[in-house]
C-alpha cells in the first residue's frame, strides 16, 4: 500500500474521527476562552417564546452543546452500522461533520435549537428507514410527525423537517390511507394535548415572521454565519449532484435512505432562504447533510488515490473559518 493509500485509509478510520472530536471539543474551550458570543436567540414557535441559550452562555451550556454534538455523531455511526447507507467502512461523515461544526464556533459556545434540530433528525432517522416498505409502519410514521410537531412548537425551525420526513416516507413505499392518517394525528397530537391540558390557547398560536436572503442586509453579525453556510450549501450540493450516478446503481433500498439525506440537505438549504434571520439554527444540519456527501464523494472515487486531497483542502478551510471567527473584533 502506497502513503497516499495509507492516507486515504487514515480519513476513513476511527482515528481520525476521534481526533476530530478532539478538535470540536478543544475548539470549543477556546472559542469560550476568547469570548466567542453565539449567534440567535429569543425566538419563538408556533405557541412559547423560548431563550434557545437554555444554559445560558457558559461553560454548563458549551458542554451539553459539544455532547450532544458527539451524541449526534454517534447516532449517525450506529445508524450507518444497521443501515449501510454509507456502504463503504467508513467513519468519514461522523468526521466531516465534527469538522464542519468547527467553522461555526459561535454555534459551539452555548446549546442552541440548531444543535436540538441535528439531534432529533439523527434520532427518527432510525424509525424512518426500519420502515423500508413495511405497510405496518404507522406507530413510526406517528412518532415521527409528532416529534416534528412538537420541536415546532418551540423554534419554527422544525417545521422544516416535516416536508423531509413526507417527502422520505413517501419514498420509503409506506404512505397510504393509514399512512396518512397517522402523519395527521402525529402533527396534531402534541398541540391538542397542550391545549387540552391548559398549557396554551389558542390566542398563543403564532405565525414565523419571515426574513428572507432578500432582507440579509439587516442583520449585524450574521454575514461570516451566512458565507459559511452557502459554502457548506455549495459544497453539499455540489458533492450530491456528483455521487448521484453512482449512488443511483446501489440496490434500491440504499438509494431511498440516500435520497432522504438529500431531501433534508434542500430542505435546509430553502429554510436557510426563507428564514435568513435564523440560519445558524440550520446551519448544524446542513453540515450533518452535507458530511454524508463528503463520506460518498471520498469513498466512491477509491481508485482515485489524491482525492485525500479534497479533504485536506475541507480541514483547511474549517481551521480558517474558526480562526477568522475567533479573532475578529
Amino acid at each position: 500500500m502506497t502513503s497516499r493509500e495509507h492516507i486515504n485509509e487514515y480519513f476513513n478510520g476511527q482515528p481520525f474521527m476521534l481526533l476530530c472530536a478532539l478538535a470540536l471539543m478543544v475548539a470549543t474551550g477556546v472559542a469560550l476562552s476568547m469570548g466567542v458570543q453565539p449567534v440567535v436567540e429569543e425566538t419563538t414557535g408556533i405557541l412559547y417564546s423560548v431563550k434557545w441559550t437554555l444554559f445560558g452562555s457558559g461553560t454548563l451550556s458549551a458542554v451539553v452543546n459539544v455532547l450532544c454534538l458527539l451524541l449526534t455523531g454517534g447516532l449517525m455511526l450506529a445508524l450507518n452500522k444497521v443501515f449501510s447507507f454509507v456502504r463503504s467502512v467508513t467513519r468519514l461523515f461522523v468526521s466531516a461533520f465534527f469538522l464542519l461544526q468547527l467553522a461555526h464556533p459561535s454555534g459551539l459556545v452555548s446549546f442552541n435549537a440548531g444543535t436540538l434540530l441535528c439531534l432529533v433528525t439523527s434520532v427518527t432517522v432510525l424509525p424512518l428507514f426500519a420502515s423500508f416498505q413495511d405497510r405496518h409502519s404507522q406507530r413510526s410514521i406517528f412518532l415521527v410527525f409528532a416529534l416534528a410537531a412538537t420541536g415546532s412548537m418551540f423554534h419554527y425551525g422544525f417545521l422544516a423537517l416535516i416536508p423531509a420526513f413526507l417527502l422520505g416516507f413517501l419514498n420509503m413505499g409506506v404512505l397510504n390511507l393509514k399512512g396518512l392518517l397517522a402523519m395527521l394525528f402525529g402533527l396534531v397530537t402534541p398541540f391538542w394535548i397542550v391545549l387540552g391540558m391548559g398549557m396554551a390557547s389558542l390566542a398563543d398560536f403564532a405565525m414565523p415572521h419571515i426574513q428572507g436572503i432578500w432582507n440579509m442586509g439587516g442583520h449585524d453579525g450574521m454575514d461570516w454565519v451566512f458565507i459559511t453556510a452557502a459554502l457548506v450549501a455549495v459544497i453539499g450540493l455540489v458533492l450530491a449532484v456528483m455521487n448521484f450516478m453512482t449512488i443511483m446503481n446501489y440496490r434500491m433500498q440504499t438509494r431511498v435512505y440516500n435520497a432522504f439525506f438529500v431531501f433534508v440537505l434542500m430542505m435546509a438549504v430553502i429554510a436557510i432562504c426563507i428564514d435568513y434571520g435564523h440560519v445558524a439554527v440550520y446551519l448544524p444540519l446542513l453540515c450533518l447533510m452535507t458530511s454524508v456527501q463528503v463520506a460518498h464523494t471520498h469513498t466512491l472515487r477509491a481508485t482515485r488515490p489524491h482525492r485525500y486531497l479534497f479533504l485536506l483542502l475541507l480541514i483547511a478551510g474549517c481551521i480558517a473559518s474558526f480562526a477568522v471567527n475567533v479573532i475578529k473584533p
